[in-house]
């Protein structure tokens, strides 16, 4: 059963076992976490593979958008927005692809966490589609490379792209876009 966590502890990451204050249950093993969830059918473990697909790269060509994932040594998280014209991933290769850096606010939260903790996330989509791409990998900053003239937005060249060596991919259950409509102009 889920040990109960008072709302100061939930705030302050203090576990107590008393009657949560608040009624926050928190479930705390991986075991009670599985009896909640039931076991993934099978095709949903089958899909996961660690090279791009012809499936994959059409998605990546098809997309202006993704969400990139990191997390700093101290486990401070950013999810950063990237977009640009469809296609802008530049795939490297069936291991690898490269995310021009454009022009923004100048903070640089991601690419801070990747020079303190390599693993990203990205997750692709592709407006009025039900596809979702999920990639997850290991990150470099690139300052230069072969391909940055092929990332190159109205004649600018990137000055920094993040090359993701692929760890896994799939293709993400799309029910969170059905249900949340989230292309329904309405």
């Amino acid at each position: 059963m889920a040990a109960p966590v008072s709302a100061s502890a939930a705030t302050s990451g203090a576990m107590s076992g008393a009657a949560p204050a608040g009624g926050l249950t928190e479930l705390r093993s991986r075991t009670e976490l599985r009896e909640l969830l039931g076991e993934p059918h099978p095709v949903v473990i089958d899909k996961v593979h660690d090279r791009l697909t012809g499936e994959d790269t059409d998605i990546l060509a098809r997309s202006p958008f993704c969400l990139l994932a990191t997390s700093g040594a101290g486990g401070s998280c950013d999810v950063s927005p990237r977009g640009d014209a469809p296609g802008f991933t530049h795939v490297v290769d069936a291991g690898a692809l490269a995310l021009p850096d454009r022009p923004g606010n100048r903070r640089g939260d991601s690419l801070h966490n990747v020079l303190d903790n390599p693993h990203a996330g990205l997750l692709y989509l592709v407006p009025g589609s039900r596809d979702v791409l999920r990639i997850n990998g290991r990150a470099r900053i690139l300052t230069d490379a072969p391909f940055f003239d092929a990332m190159s937005d109205t004649g600018r060249r990137p000055a920094l792209a993040l090359l993701v060596e692929i760890d896994e991919i799939y293709r993400h259950c799309a029910q969170s876009l059905h249900r949340s409509r989230l292309w329904d102009p309405a």
